[in-house]
């Protein structure tokens, strides 16, 4: 039960750091840069879920863990996929402007597809989803966060730049926590899937970063831009995808079993990312870190 409380403050925190780093303008890139924006949704919203899908079928999941990597593939990217894109010499401001958008959309999308999921894989032992209130649920601890942090850095210039990077490293602090917790209530769980679980979300982080890079490459996105998207697929929400499956088991329950999944990707994402960042900053040069603004 405590855990279960603790997941949206901590949600809270790391959808406030997120809304630190964005600005009004982070949005309005959307018109200046309609295809590099265009490929990004779409590698979020259609490539993510169906490679998850597929995956979910290939690896013969359980319902509640295929539940689980539905659930994890319908979250944004993840608030370090702007560091990891920075260090890959992408544009950061496409991975910033991704992210933003994508966390918002979220609202509106992961309640409505998660819905579908649950009864789709769980039948007649699904649990009951009010779409509505879960829409709520999630605008409270992600979308009005995330607008609380950009009205900060905006009417609050000075204050920003004192909170702005202890704020990152304790977002970081308690999604470190908040996975090891996610794991330990479920470690007989854990371990006795990860035999088929490892391999499965070890697919999904690699099949999401070679399948965003080539939709970007062949939609002619500059190496910049098709960094960032890769990356953004790549690192996901973890914490979003853990609170959503306590949303979803309801306030009586502890953390569901159906948020291991999004626990251990949010773990083995790193081992995957990682060197695909050093490939990719071999590769740029520090010119083409940003598009022009």
């Amino acid at each position: 039960m405590t855990i279960t409380l603790f997941l949206p403050i901590v949600l809270v925190v790391i959808m406030f750091s997120l809304g630190l780093g964005l600005v009004i303008d982070d949005f309005a890139r959307l018109g200046r840069h309609p295809k590099a924006f265009a490929v990004g949704l779409l590698v979020q919203f259609v490539l993510m879920p169906t490679t998850a899908y597929v995956i979910a079928l290939v690896f013969g999941l359980a319902p509640d863990m295929a539940l689980g990597l539905m659930i994890l593939s319908l979250c944004p990217g993840g608030p370090t996929a702007n560091l990891m894109t920075r260090y890959s010499h992408g544009d950061v401001a496409l991975s910033i402007s991704l992210n933003g958008i994508s966390s918002l959309a979220a609202v509106v999308t992961m309640p409505l597809l998660a819905a579908f999921f649950v009864d789709h894989f769980l039948g007649a032992e699904a649990p009951e989803i009010e779409v509505t209130s879960l829409g709520l649920s999630m605008f409270a601890i992600t979308t009005i966060p995330v607008v609380a942090g950009m009205l900060v850095r905006r009417y609050a210039p000075a204050l920003t730049e004192i909170i702005d990077i202890p704020t990152r490293k304790l977002s970081m602090l308690l999604l470190v926590a908040i996975i090891s917790g996610a794991l330990l209530v479920n470690w007989n769980i854990f371990v006795a899937t990860l035999p088929v679980l490892g391999p499965s979300v070890v697919m999904l982080a690699s099949s999401l970063l070679v399948g965003g890079l080539a939709l970007a490459w062949s939609t002619g996105l500059e190496p910049g831009q098709a960094t960032a998207v890769s990356i953004d697929a790549g690192i996901q929400n973890a914490a979003l995808g853990i609170t959503v499956g306590a949303l979803i088991a309801g306030p009586d329950a502890a953390v569901p079993i159906y948020s291991v999944p999004a626990g251990v990707y949010g773990v083995t994402m790193y081992f995957i990312v990682i060197p695909y960042m050093f490939w990719r900053r071999s590769l740029a040069r520090p010119a083409t870190a940003q598009l022009p603004t």
